[in-house]
């Protein structure tokens, strides 16, 4: 599958600056620095935010040909705070894929290298197709806060299932 219609019409990746720097079947490597709006009540990164970097790259890593793959699960497992000004880069790995499922392993690093977080994620691909590329020119003219014009309705379990 191509990514850009995935990270074209990702309003949330683009939000946090999230950059892309490596992306083929089954391995991604995408980076985002640290903003102070980032940080939670004690001054550290939002896990959250830290588990957002690792989807992003996680959701490249696994959607490899035309058909949508979701996230079935992940789990999280920190261990080193950052702040602002760092950057932080997740790097994801296809472990195994077999039918309709994959696991995947998702490493974040500071920018020294230190591992920051491990997540590891299990896909189920779907029977859908990815939704239209919005045209980049229409792309650019919404703030990067607004939603996308048109989005499709989330999964069900019965999508999920079939």
């Amino acid at each position: 599958m191509s990514l850009r219609p995935m990270m074209r019409n990702d309003n949330a990746s683009r939000m946090l600056g999230m950059v892309v720097e490596h992306a083929a079947p089954g391995e991604s490597r995408v980076s985002m620095t640290v903003r102070d709006d980032m940080l939670n009540g004690f001054a550290i990164t939002h896990g959250g935010l830290v588990f957002t970097l690792a989807d992003t790259a996680f959701a490249i890593a696994c959607n490899e040909d035309e058909r949508v793959t979701v996230a079935g699960g992940a789990d999280i497992t920190f261990l080193k705070s950052t702040t602002a000004g760092q950057t932080l880069t997740a790097t994801a790995a296809r472990r195994a894929r077999s039918g309709r499922t994959g696991l995947y392993d998702i490493r974040v690093t500071d920018e020294t290298g230190d591992l920051v977080a491990e997540v590891r994620g299990r896909s189920i691909t779907t029977d859908r197709r990815p939704p239209e590329a919005e045209p980049v020119e229409a792309a650019s003219r919404r703030a990067p806060h607004d939603p996308a014009p048109e989005r499709d309705e989330a999964l069900t379990t019965t999508e999920v299932s079939r």
